[in-house]
């Protein structure tokens, strides 16, 4: 937080509104964002209520549920109404799923029909899809406009709409027949027809696309927006890039959840109760408690191993940690290509044989420097107990490689979330393995039984 900001914070109580107003007037929306939740709720109200409309739409855009929730109850009915209208069709849909049902109930009466309709439009789809996150505020005019009448209609509108970059180009049943973006359309003739400078090859996504598709075709197609359309191609919205990165913020949260062995939403941290915490982590415990346990059941397998070569036992924390190290690192790239579109099932052959050596390499360099570190320093492990260690620990690294690489491929063809084998998941199944691995080898090359 800025020296300023700071000084705004501890000053608050000793500003007048009107010198309040007239901080705010200089104060970045992210910089209130950064300390709002440092405010107490009257303190969060006095700064609301002293923000000029813009800002009051932009701020409770950004704030979570509860915080809107609060904001909105503290209004009268008539500045509620007016907040909520200035709202973006897209921003009040999200709104009203935020907030309880009663504050819902309150603040559907007070909408207007046109409002109302707006909304009721983009509840019908799912809000993980490209419909849910679109705006019904666009410009579009007909490919028989001039280029002259196309301005005009933008000089009349562009109040109305969330972006002005670019201009829609539709038919009488709002079939999109092409684009043109603002900066085209001042650089062309006053008669010119726009049909005849407009691109007709346009990028657009269908309603029921997913939201992660919707962010990878703005991202690689370098869009500002993009239309959504229906089966018969007709203009239903357009996704801007602002809500694109709030999507990759909730999409990446997700995936470092599950990554992480945890399940549930998004939401902030200091906004989930205890409760909410506990049920976000203890169904992946439980399950990943449960699957350690089979490792007991391999110790107890290999259990006659020990009498014969107690050394064995104390490279076990090596063996899996190592194992499920290379696991982890080998899924987390396989996962990050698939985010990015940078990989895809038919890569699976390339990617098996490049982890095949990557795998192999690795494995080879660890073992030979586990087998070193085991002779020359204590426990002082004997040479041919140290060679089987290290050759074991090199299978170990090339099974976790290449399991690690192959499943992400393999889960996500199969249609579910990849992330699901990261990180613990998948170093307790490479521990199961990994140890299975281990004895079998110690005991081949020492001739145990």
């Amino acid at each position: 937080m800025s020296d300023r900001m700071d000084q705004f914070r501890d000053t608050l109580g000793e500003l007048s509104n009107r010198e309040l107003k007239s901080v705010l007037s200089d104060t970045a929306i992210a910089d209130l964002i950064y300390f709002w939740d440092e405010l107490s709720e009257a303190e969060a109200i006095r700064i609301f209520s002293q923000l000029d409309l813009e800002k009051k739409v932009n701020l409770i855009n950004e704030l979570p549920g509860p915080d809107q929730e609060s904001l909105i109850t503290a209004l009268s009915v008539e500045h509620a109404k007016v907040l909520l209208e200035e709202m973006e069709p897209d921003d009040l849909t999200d709104f009203m799923q935020a907030v309880s049902q009663e504050v819902r109930d309150s603040v559907w009466k007070s909408l207007s029909e046109e409002a109302k309709q707006e909304t009721l439009f983009l509840l019908k789809f799912d809000e993980d899809d490209a419909a849910g996150l679109m705006t019904t505020r666009y410009l579009a005019v007909p490919a028989t406009r001039t280029v002259a009448q196309a301005l005009n209609w933008v000089r009349k509108s562009v109040q109305k709409v969330e972006t002005v970059y670019y201009l829609y180009v539709v038919d009488q049943l709002k079939r999109l027949k092409g684009v043109i973006s603002l900066r085209e359309i001042l650089s062309a003739m006053d008669d010119d027809r726009i049909e005849d400078i407009m691109v007709k090859q346009v990028t657009t996504v269908r309603e029921d696309t997913d939201q992660e598709e919707v962010a990878r075709i703005l991202e690689t197609y370098d869009l500002i927006a993009v239309p959504v359309v229906d089966r018969y191609n007709r203009l239903l919205g357009i996704v801007t890039f602002d809500d694109v990165i709030d999507v990759i913020r909730a999409e990446q949260t997700e995936d470092i959840y599950r990554m992480g062995g945890m399940a549930g939403g998004t939401e902030r941290y200091m906004d989930s109760s205890i409760w909410t915490l506990v049920k976000k982590r203890i169904p992946w415990l439980t399950l990943l408690l449960v699957a350690a346990t089979l490792t007991t059941n391999v110790l107890s397998y290999f259990e006659s191993l020990f009498i014969s070569a107690t050394v064995l036992t104390l490279f076990i924390p090596t063996i899996t940690g190592t194992g499920g190290n290379s696991g982890t690192q080998s899924s987390t790239l396989i996962i990050r290509g698939l985010a990015t579109g940078e990989l895809h099932f038919h890569d699976f052959g390339t990617v098996l044989l490049k982890e095949l050596f990557v795998g192999l390499l690795i494995g080879i360099g660890l073992g030979i420097l586990v087998v070193a570190r085991s002779v020359v320093l204590p426990p002082f492990v004997g040479v041919w107990e140290a060679v089987s260690v290290g050759i074991a620990l090199c299978f170990v690294v090339l099974f976790a490689t290449l399991v690690g690489a192959t499943a992400p491929l393999i889960i996500n063809r199969l249609g579910f979330d990849p992330t699901v084998v990261a990180a613990p998941l998948m170093a307790t199944l490479i521990d199961i393995t990994g140890l299975t691995i281990y004895f079998v080898t110690a005991r081949l090359l020492l001739g145990l039984s």
